[in-house]
């Protein structure tokens, strides 16, 4: 008998579909991204906005608590998962793109970044004795095409959003994007509604409202990291608007 013919044996090897078409090693990545801390990103009419939740122990430096992440002055990324492989991964991106900039002498475009941090996923799940990796990347960043947002998967797979959101707060900020997002949003608005969304997202996990805002305005397509007491005056509006 194969070893895979037994019940429940199918999660033993990456590179095995169970009957029913599914790849358990892949599906057990995401079950750790959707544990882990939220993040989210914004498209709107001036920019993009990235942000997320940030858990810092009693202890530790508060500054080596890192979610987001400088790609390049105009990309940035959000991480959800294990921190060390998505170090692995923002440092290959970091490559790519300013490897673009030495052979085309122009800024890289967001997806094109996404989609080569998105083979380097995929082909972790077609070999032997390699793991998916477990982290969910959201690319956000102004290019020659405009504000771009792209959400990766463990898998490899990858999609563009007008706002989307990750981690173990993903349904309690999408249920308030759909609401509330718009097209022609401002980038004031934009923060206010990720501010927003991971607040709630905290609020219902009976979490302290402690998070990170990264901007990127179309008028200069320079990522700016929002100073922790900015992104508190967001939080008081948030809180006074109830």
């Amino acid at each position: 008998m194969s070893v895979f013919a037994a019940p429940g044996a199918y999660d033993r090897a990456i590179t095995v579909f169970s009957p029913d078409g599914r790849l358990f090693q892949v599906e057990y990545a995401m079950e750790l991204v959707n544990r882990g801390a939220t993040i989210l990103g914004i498209r709107c009419s001036e920019g993009v906005v990235l942000g997320s939740e940030e858990n810092v122990e009693p202890l530790e430096e508060a500054e080596y608590s890192w979610k987001i992440f400088r790609v390049d002055d105009h990309v940035g990324a959000a991480i959800v998962g294990l921190s060390s492989d998505a170090r692995i991964l923002i440092d290959q991106a970091r490559v790519n793109a300013q490897s673009n900039k030495l052979t085309y002498d122009e800024p890289v475009d967001v997806e094109v970044v996404t989609k080569r941090i998105s083979d380097v996923k995929q082909l972790y799940t077609q070999h032997a004795g390699v793991r998916p990796f477990g982290v969910s990347i959201i690319f956000a960043g102004v290019d020659k095409t405009g504000g771009r947002v792209f959400g990766t998967h463990p898998s490899g797979t990858y999609r563009s959003y007008k706002a989307t959101a990750q981690g173990a707060g993903r349904d309690t900020a999408l249920a308030i994007m759909k609401e509330e997002h718009r097209d022609d949003m401002k980038l004031e608005e934009a923060t206010k509604l990720a501010v927003k969304c991971l607040t709630k997202a905290l609020e219902a996990r009976q979490l302290p409202p402690r998070i990170k805002i990264a901007i990127i305005p179309t008028e200069t397509k320079k990522m700016e990291m929002l100073s922790d007491e900015r992104t508190q005056e967001y939080v008081k509006q948030v809180g006074s608007s109830k």
